[in-house]
């Protein structure tokens, strides 16, 4: 079950400020909307298409009678004019995830992720809305091999998504200075927690290894499972994006930051510990072991971050280290399944 959500705004009153959250019914995005909607927010706007956002994730926020929902597109101009009418500050959390997907359709990744991003820049600048944050990613390090990784010190991009991020940066920086806009970008780092999508080819490695592991399943890792990454759970993200919206520290507006734990795991890593937490459920669990397979373009290899930044200018502190927020995700995913199981965890 996942814990209360802790504050993160302090003393500000969330009440006079109205609030956009693009691709508030996906992930990351309808954690956002609870926080804001759980903290009395004045107005709690979603904006999204469904195309990889769920309507089930919006299905508690409907008591609000501050929430609402846009359904529309971020690559419509006119859509994200209507989407920041009256919006003091836009989570911008639409786009079109994914380094496979992206690999597979450069050209839609791109639509999604620059044009869709212009349109909200040019609909905000106009508007006049407060502040923008907006979702950068890690895959922006590209073919740096430096750890921990700095937001200072990049490589080459390895996949057309990581470009669609990058540019996405770039942009933010040029609206900065050109319109005198507040940006805010945060590199996240393989995000995982309750509600992430297991389901589908571009899912995310952590709720499929775990919905794989219940059904008794061998996961499938892309390589020799050596590679690692900067885990990081979704409070932590919530907090980060909570304190980038309402900082009134001009040295940490228009900045992009790390948003991380700052802790390494191997793939390998991964799978032991999700078998641990589920084989005391289900021992026969222990014994599944994975599949190995050839690795994917555009992986990186190693991701660590380096949060010293959001430390300092944003006074970020991440409160769930990966292990934790692994125990809060696996029960989560184990709860979801209760309903609809009668037998074992696994069938062997």
């Amino acid at each position: 079950m996942k814990t209360q959500l802790s504050s993160h705004h302090e003393d500000k009153d969330l009440s006079t400020l109205n609030f956009l959250v693009t691709g508030g019914a996906g992930f990351i995005g309808s954690h956002l909307v609870e926080y804001l909607l759980k903290y009395s927010a004045g107005k709690v706007r979603v904006l999204d298409n469904f195309s990889t956002g769920f309507r089930k994730n919006l299905d508690s926020f409907w008591q609000y009678p501050n929430f609402e929902l846009l359904e529309g597109d971020i690559r419509d101009l006119a859509t994200c004019r209507d989407a920041v009418k009256d919006i003091n500050i836009v989570f911008h959390e639409a786009a079109l995830g994914s380094v496979p997907r992206s690999v597979n359709d450069p050209l839609m990744s791109n639509e999604v992720n620059v044009s869709g991003f212009i349109n909200m820049l040019v609909a905000g600048r106009d508007e006049g809305v407060m502040r923008i944050i907006y979702a950068a990613s890690s895959s922006t390090y590209g073919d740096s091999t430096e750890l921990p990784k700095s937001e200072d010190r990049i490589g080459k991009p390895l996949s057309p998504y990581a470009v669609t991020k990058y540019v996405n940066e770039l942009y933010a920086d040029v609206f900065s200075k050109t319109y005198k806009m507040e940006l805010i970008g945060l590199r996240y780092f393989n995000v995982f927690g309750p509600r992430q999508n297991p389901e589908g080819a571009y899912s995310a490695v952590i709720p499929r290894f775990i919905k794989m592991l219940m059904k008794g399943t061998k996961p499938v890792i892309h390589g020799d499972g050596n590679y690692s990454r900067d885990f990081t759970y979704i409070d932590n993200v919530l907090q980060m994006n909570i304190k980038a919206a309402l900082t009134d520290s001009s040295a940490a507006i228009n900045e992009v930051y790390n948003v991380a734990y700052g802790q390494q795991t191997t793939l390998n890593e991964l799978v032991a510990e999700i078998k641990a937490t589920l084989s005391k459920l289900d021992p026969q669990i222990a014994d599944i072991f994975p599949e190995y397979g050839p690795e994917r373009a555009g992986d990186i290899p190693h991701s660590l971050a380096a949060i010293e930044k959001a430390q300092r200018l944003l006074h970020y502190r991440p409160l769930f280290s990966f292990e934790t927020g692994l125990r809060e995700t696996v029960d989560w995913f184990i709860k979801e399944g209760e309903a609809e199981r009668t037998t074992p965890l696994v069938e062997l």
